[in-house]
């Protein structure tokens, strides 16, 4: 084994963010080396479906990878898989593997990530906690649930809702315990949470809003979930989904610039020359948040790493995508598009209670956020408002006869 490796493109994290970079490089036409490091054991692999088909079972392994060893191998991407990097230097363009070797590079880019939140409370050590975040994770978790049983669910977002939704279909019972007096409190409206929480309740899931969470009881392994009111809630093992923060640990040791997440530019160029960083890892400015924004999605990692790859290529392009998020519920999918926290109106498209309607968030007169559930084509209408920035007629936003496209105010343009 040599201890030294020289690539033109070292990307470490082999998650979405990662593998685009390494995609995107290659199909436009860069020709130099190129190695991911990942302290995961598999290719890359996309990730939504963890929460879902492959934590029931309807998706295998094989089926998640986003390019099989073929591909890579055609494409002569090198893997260091089941490797961590050790410590970065920017200046002397090099990093140190936990094997002692040494990786010099021309560029290298942080696609790290993010990690899960961990509760810290008496218990939360106990056997029978999960977290979900990698294939390993919810490997785990599918052989915790083989004996059946009730589950519990810290947190009501995204995660804890696909969870929830996979896991009453696998027919166990289920609690989900949520801190915010609504599911998904941080990414959408009331009207939107209402809608979920009612199709949760229906579908036989136990919703406990406003509710903190005290600490686990059991001797070895977690037997109940204690609530801050001293009640405590049965269950058989527990999934904790409360957030992921950056994982900007490298970076910060190299004295790369880093606030909730490794710094950059429209460029996705970091504080130290030749280093840049994409995907959750990354805080970036956001035309559409106004500011510097670190967004968790898999349409972000695709988007940066595009970015990343026209700056290697001495071809930059500065970021300007909307930012785009999806989950899949029972039969339920929500789209998203564009950052509603300024909103200061709402219009309801539709009828919530044959779920398929459309909440659609101005500012201002012009359409800033769309959340979209079972209409695609009414997301896709609404996404082009956002891109336009044109004032919309907000009584033909409401109209569900009259197509989105049609909505706009042509004789007011935005600034």
């Amino acid at each position: 084994m040599n201890d030294q490796i020289a690539v033109d493109v070292l990307i470490i994290g082999g998650g979405h963010a990662g593998a685009h970079l390494a995609i995107s490089l290659r199909q436009k036409g860069f020709a130099g080396s190129i190695a991911i490091v990942s302290d995961e054991h598999s290719l890359p692999y996309d990730r939504p479906p963890l929460s879902k088909a492959y934590l029931i079972g309807s998706m295998q392994i094989d089926r998640l990878l986003l390019r099989d060893s073929d591909y890579w191998a055609e494409q002569q991407v090198r893997f260091e898989l089941g490797c961590r990097v050790r410590s970065l230097d920017p200046a002397g363009k090099r990093v140190e593997l936990d094997d002692g070797r040494v990786v010099r590079f021309g560029w290298c880019a942080l696609a790290t990530g993010g990690k899960v939140r961990h509760l810290r409370c008496p218990g939360s050590d106990l056997a029978g906690l999960y977290y979900l975040r990698t294939v390993a994770d919810v490997d785990a978790i599918r052989e915790g649930l083989r004996n059946g049983g009730r589950i519990g669910i810290i947190g009501a977002g995204y995660v804890g809702l696909e969870v929830a939704a996979a896991a009453r279909e696998m027919g166990h019972e289920v609690v989900v315990i949520e801190a915010q007096p609504r599911v998904l409190q941080r990414v959408t409206s009331p009207a939107v949470s209402d809608f979920f929480e009612r199709q949760h309740r229906n579908r036989g899931v136990e919703l406990r809003l406003g509710e903190q969470v005290a600490g686990f009881s059991g001797e070895d392994r977690v037997s109940a979930v204690r609530l801050g009111s001293g009640e405590e809630i049965p269950v058989d093992l527990a999934i904790i989904g409360i957030g992921i923060d950056a994982d900007t640990a490298l970076a910060e040791e190299a004295g790369i610039a880093c606030d909730g997440g490794v710094l950059v530019d429209e460029y996705c160029r970091t504080s130290a020359e030749g280093v840049l960083a994409i995907g959750d890892c990354a805080r970036h400015p956001n035309p559409f948040a106004g500011g510097l924004w670190r967004l968790e999605s898999v349409q972000h990692a695709m988007d940066s790493a595009a970015i990343a790859a026209d700056t290697i290529m001495e071809a930059p392009t500065e970021y300007r995508a909307l930012p785009t998020f999806w989950s899949d519920q029972f039969d339920l999918k929500l789209q998203s598009a564009g950052l509603n926290k300024d909103a200061d109106d709402i219009v309801l498209r539709g009828d919530r209670e044959n779920g398929s309607f459309t909440v659609i968030y101005l500012r201002q007169g012009r359409v800033v956020a769309v959340d979209a559930i079972n209409n695609a084509k009414d997301f896709m209408g609404a996404r082009a408002l956002i891109l336009k920035g044109i004032a919309v007629d907000r009584a033909k936003l409401a109209d569900i006869s009259v197509p989105l496209k049609m909505a706009a105010q042509t004789d007011r343009v935005a600034s």
